[in-house]
């Protein structure tokens, strides 16, 4: 059975399903990090075996095997090995230091990445919001919680519209995308390029998605981003217009979708609902989700 080596150093992340833990490491000289990824049990959701699903439980290491991202333009993977064994995947990578990278260095790689030349195999992710508001359906129906605050009819308009904004963006140019850029996830650079980790959501969504997704947790507002990824999107991948739109669906959906998973976690325990509103696990949610009214509004009146 396969077991962390005494000495490693547990770091957070971690939290998808096929993922048993990651660890800060060293191999001689040189600190790495190691990541164990289990095989699906026969009893695990089906999604975790299909290539195409976001949640691919080996996506990560089947990128990092291959090189598929070593070299791309924007954003390129820091230097790893994959090993493989019957009860799952050890993965490990050099360290990555952090550059102190601003955001919008990061939106124009983003930009840049989305217009590079990625090769397509087949575990390639696609759908990945389609995919995340399918299982809110499954889970739980909708958005019950937000149903019960001041942004329930906001909520309420958005969840039965869904399929109309997924559909506009599945006609959107489809592009490279990393699916979890996050500051956390884009620490480094390598010259011109950032240097992305966690891996395990690559794949082809529509232009400007990335974008969307990134803007949640940036310190910078939603217009200079825009800018910034527009100017690294090389000309003739698509128009100001569809980058927008790419990006506020994203930015929007997942925003109420954060919120609505971080309330529901408080929402049995005692008290009103509103009186929970400033608990820690909330609260940094509810602002981001403020933060996005301006796009909010875009969408209500598209």
């Amino acid at each position: 059975m396969w077991e962390p080596e005494p000495g490693w150093v547990a770091l957070p992340g971690g939290a998808a399903p096929s993922t048993v833990g990651v660890w800060r490491a060293a191999v001689g000289d040189h600190p790495v990090v190691i990541k164990r990824l289990a095989v699906p049990s026969p009893h695990d959701p089906g999604e975790l075996s299909d290539p195409r699903h976001v949640a691919y439980w080996r996506r990560e290491a089947d990128v990092l095997a291959t090189g598929v991202t070593a070299r791309t333009v924007g954003l390129c993977a820091a230097a790893a090995t994959v090993e493989e064994d019957a009860e799952g995947i050890t993965i490990t990578r050099e360290w990555v230091e952090d550059a102190a990278v601003t955001g919008l260095f990061v939106a124009l790689s983003l930009g840049r990445f989305a217009g590079s030349d990625l090769p397509r195999p087949t575990f390639l992710a696609q759908g990945l919001l389609r995919s995340r508001l399918a299982a809110t359906q499954h889970r739980a129906g909708g958005w019950p919680t937000l149903a019960r605050t001041t942004v329930a009819d906001i909520a309420d308009s958005l969840w039965s519209r869904r399929e109309t904004f997924l559909s506009a963006l599945e006609a959107l140019a489809q592009v490279p995308a990393h699916g979890d850029p996050t500051l956390a996830n884009v620490p480094g650079r390598r010259g011109d390029d950032a240097l992305a980790i966690d891996w395990a959501t690559l794949g082809v969504g529509p232009v400007g998605g990335d974008l969307g997704f990134f803007s949640l947790g940036a310190r910078e507002e939603f217009e200079p981003l825009l800018d910034a990824y527009l100017m690294g999107l090389p000309d003739g991948v698509a128009a100001r217009d569809d980058v927008l739109l790419g990006a506020q669906i994203t930015a929007v959906y997942t925003a109420l979708g954060r919120a609505e998973w971080a309330l529901a976690r408080v929402a049995t325990g005692e008290g009103a609902l509103a009186s929970k509103y400033r608990h820690p696990a909330v609260a940094p949610h509810l602002r981001t989700l403020q933060r996005q009214f301006a796009q909010i509004e875009a969408l209500l009146g598209w």
